[in-house]
């Protein structure tokens, strides 16, 4: 038992009435940062209630250092969760919150332990504050600090990073990276690609409730990156000769015409950016327009869900 991963989900899937959260999702993590990536609703909550044992897979297997978490509470001390949702007890201090949490890990100095946690995490000075009158950013680190009180061995982290400003954000990106090279297991989920990619040198990315993909962080930003994009531009006249010229650029891979607006699909944005002003001027053309189309995150995740299909088939 003591060399079983400290996760394992084996072709698990769970569903909630007609609702698929997860759909045969299989990996491992043990050790270090690993981020969860994916839209709201791809499944990244579920993925992690099920590492919790919060709940129970509707099929296949889900393994928390080698055992079943629903079956196992002694597991639970080994783990600390940082929930999408507020800390309890607002009306008690940021002290005491903390402190209630160790002591219900069991934790035989749980007033140091809430200490060092508090001050990890940046809070001594608010520490006898009732957390009620919080900001949402020091809620946050209330829920951190909570997770890291009694020594867990396992992070499993929803969002952590929302509300904090630029140097919170920056001192907890810190904490989390040294938590991983200290041997632990952190898992971070995330919907925000660069946040991910400052921590978690290992990233799964979840769409609709499939892993459509897994890996090294830079590999899946360069897969991202190489997705053909889409750019519209609107010329001043008819819009033929500008297309001509563009379908000879090496970097165009399609053009479009219709309703006088040209339609650009290329594997290379940046060149792009360079050779259409000057095919613009050597067709005497105007470009009154030119904007990109499915840029945004939901489309980058349709394209590794497509991507995922494809290689499936």
């Amino acid at each position: 038992m003591s060399d079983a991963p400290a996760i394992a989900f084996e072709a698990v899937s769970r569903w909630f009435g007609d609702t698929v959260a997860l759909a045969d999702v299989s990996f491992t993590a043990d050790g270090g940062v690993i981020g969860l990536l994916g839209h709201n609703g791809a499944g990244k909550s579920t993925t992690l209630k099920l590492c919790a044992g919060f709940s129970t897979p509707s099929s296949g297997t889900v393994r928390i250092f080698g055992t079943n978490p629903r079956r196992t509470p002694d597991v639970y001390r080994r783990i600390g969760i940082v929930p999408d949702h507020s800390p309890p007890w607002p009306f008690l201090t940021a002290r005491r919150v903390v402190e209630l949490s160790a002591e219900l890990h069991h934790v035989e100095d749980h007033r140091g332990a809430a200490a060092a946690a508090l001050e990890t995490v940046g809070l001594e000075d608010a520490a006898d504050r009732p957390v009620g009158g919080f900001s949402h950013g020091m809620r946050q680190r209330v829920k951190l600090a909570q997770a890291l009180a009694h020594g867990p061995d396992l992070l499993l982290l929803d969002e952590p990073l929302n509300g904090l400003d630029p140097t919170q954000r920056s001192h907890v990106i810190e904490l989390l990276t040294r938590l991983g090279r200290e041997g632990r297991t952190v898992i971070v989920s995330s919907h925000v690609l660069h946040e991910v990619e400052r921590m978690a040198p290992r990233v799964l990315v979840l769409v609709n409730g499939h892993l459509v993909a897994e890996g090294a962080t830079d590999a899946i930003r360069r897969l991202i990156s190489e997705r053909p994009r889409r750019v519209l531009v609107e010329p001043d006249r008819d819009g033929r000769a500008l297309a001509r010229e563009l379908l000879a650029l090496a970097d165009v891979d399609a053009v479009r015409l219709q309703n006088g607006t040209i339609e650009i699909e290329t594997s290379d944005p940046a060149a792009l950016s360079h050779e259409l002003p000057q095919a613009a001027k050597r067709t005497g053309t105007l470009l009154r327009g030119i904007r990109p189309v499915g840029d945004d995150l939901e489309s980058v995740y349709a394209y590794l869900h497509d991507r995922a299909r494809g290689q499936a088939r």
